[in-house]
């Protein structure tokens, strides 16, 4: 085995070792090692215990440390998941007995009496799994804020009487609830400061619609100016926006590709990406998530065979990656897959609807996080809706791309224009990032997203809990695993006034239910503290704590101040 020299400190006194955890192929071209800290050397190292990858064959290509950690699941908790999910099928089919003679009412949308001859409209495992399982932890999920979502939330407390089926308000509001659930990292969906003044003036002039699409009457000066700051935001030479992030993906790749092209997608990308990919008609391979060797193995397979039964050169491909993978929290290897588009003349299209303003040291996303050229992604994607406290998406890249999508994306003909205000929320946050605003806020929240990661993710590690992803992640994935503590989690949690996001089957692998927490600037240390505090009570209380190898505690708090040093706009 070889150390890399991106990880490997001066001093030596790190110990590693080879792991093959329960997911192996997420190494791709990287090795599986395993860190134990400074404290720790004099000290064995388990490799059972963890699993964090770091650059070792591509080192070339990484200027910085990269580590992502996906410990392996406990034999024990595996088994005992998949017992669950066993017995809560099994009372599932007892339930839908119950139903089918009458004796237990349903509320699921079926089929009327003279369509019982038809075929059924709703008959699916999503529908069994809709009415057994989801429907016992539906309180959970659609919970009205009467806020705004920044860094605390106010929320509607709401009550059934009938398991979840139907929801009736108390009239009570629960106020201050810390708020880990909303993509507001950088802490600008708030009401107030200079993105709330800007858009309450725009409002005053332009009005809130626009009523027309961009090709005919519903092109403002405001667009056209936030499109040339977007371009300049992300160094390319056009940008161009749209009025959903969904839409920006699942409409603007049917107008890149089509029958006789091929699309390498990774497993885990969004399901924007996916629905865009079906649409375009091109053949889809997948590749293990974030796995060079699996992507390289599959561009290798269509340079060699091309195109199925003639054998014909494929027309393009495109290899499609997210920058933050939403429910790992694991980040693109973007060097690598930039040296395998190269190589093998492929096209790259990058979504960034995580990390545009979430990371990088000027908060330009995961190319500027590597410090990588954006003239080498072909296809530069994001979102207003996240970093930006905004709405819609933006496509950037070359001229000739953005010319050709204006006249052939269906986001783009028949989608109304951008609501003005949100325009104006736009350009204002994009400014105060790129300090052309005359201050340092967007500098200084950008700085705070990436210390509060960092602090954040040490501490539910040195409390034992598993976590996924990357260490410069603001998104955490925290494993829940059983289906029972999906819903105990999320109700213990806001028992104690701690809004969180709580995801299982089908967003996930049916074993890997887990909590999410979504870092953002408006935090503050208090709050972390306090949101830390009482997932380790609750933890304790459900026994979430399933590492096997618990991290010594730091007296001081993890940040490296060199992390984001002299930077040249």
């Amino acid at each position: 085995m070889t150390e890399s020299p991106a990880t490997k400190p001066a001093n030596g006194d790190v110990c590693q070792r080879v792991k093959n955890g329960l997911k192996p192929e997420r190494n791709g071209l990287l090795k599986s090692l395993h860190r134990c800290h400074e404290r720790q050397y004099k000290h064995q190292c388990h490799p059972e215990e963890e699993e964090v990858h770091a650059a070792s064959h591509h080192d070339s290509l990484y200027s910085r440390p990269f580590v992502e950690s996906f410990e392996e699941t406990p034999m024990l908790v595996a088994v005992l998941t998949y017992m669950g999910y066993g017995i809560l099928t099994i009372f599932g089919y007892l339930r839908d007995f119950l139903r089918h003679w009458k004796i237990e009412r349903c509320h699921i949308a079926r089929e009327k009496e003279e369509q019982k001859d038809f075929v059924p409209l709703y008959q699916d495992f999503e529908n069994f799994y809709t009415r057994n399982l989801y429907m016992r932890i539906r309180d959970n999920w659609n919970r009205p804020i009467c806020s705004v979502p920044g860094a605390k939330v106010d929320l509607m407390e709401r009550a059934s009487h009938d398991y979840n089926w139907t929801f009736e308000y108390t009239g009570r509001v629960v106020r201050d609830v810390i708020n880990l659930g909303s993509y507001n990292y950088l802490g600008f969906a708030e009401n107030f400061g200079p993105c709330a003044d800007s858009a309450a003036e725009v409002t005053m002039k332009y009005g809130v619609g626009v009523a027309s699409t961009r090709q005919e009457i519903g092109n403002l000066d405001r667009h056209e100016d936030m499109e040339k700051l977007v371009a300049k935001f992300l160094g390319v030479e056009s940008a161009m926006a749209f009025g959903m992030g969904f839409a920006t993906n699942s409409m603007n790749i049917p107008a890149l590709t089509g029958k006789g092209c091929l699309i390498l997608s990774d497993e885990l990308n969004h399901a924007s990406l996916v629905l865009g990919a079906r649409l375009s008609g091109s053949t889809i391979r997948v590749f293990k998530h974030n796995n060079m060797q699996s992507l390289e193995k599959l561009l290798r397979e269509a340079i060699v065979h091309g195109q199925p039964r003639t054998h014909r050169p494929w027309k393009k491909i495109l290899i499609v990656v997210e920058g933050i993978y939403s429910m790992e929290g694991s980040i693109v290897r973007l060097p690598e897959v930039i040296a395998l588009k190269k190589r093998y003349r492929a096209y790259l299209y990058l979504d960034e609807a995580h990390s545009i303003g979430a990371l990088g040291p000027r908060g330009r996303g995961v190319v500027d996080y590597f410090g990588l050229d954006p003239r080498d992604v072909d296809v530069m994607m994001g979102t207003f809706t996240k970093s930006f406290g905004a709405a819609g998406g933006y496509i950037a890249g070359k001229r000739e791309l953005i010319e050709y999508l204006r006249s052939h994306s269906h986001s783009a003909v028949y989608a109304t224009s951008m609501s003005p205000p949100v325009v104006e929320q736009i350009i204002t946050s994009m400014k105060c990032i790129m300090g052309e605003d005359g201050t340092t806020i967007g500098c200084d929240r950008v700085r705070q997203l990436a210390e509060n990661t960092v602090y954040f993710r040490k501490r539910l590690r040195e409390m034992g809990f598993i976590i996924y992803g990357n260490e410069d992640s603001p998104v955490v994935p925290m494993m829940l695993y059983m289906p029972a503590k999906i819903g105990a989690f999320g109700r213990e949690m806001l028992k104690r006034d701690i809004g969180v996001v709580v995801v299982g089957f089908p967003a996930t692998p049916i074993i890997e239910s887990r909590a999410r927490f979504c870092i953002s600037a408006a935090h503050t240390k208090e709050m972390l503290d306090r949101a830390l505090s009482v997932i380790s009570e609750v933890g304790d209380l459900l026994q979430l704590k399933y590492s096997r190898h618990r991290i010594q505690p730091s007296m001081a708090r993890p940040f490296d101040d060199n992390m984001y040093e002299d930077i040249d706009d």
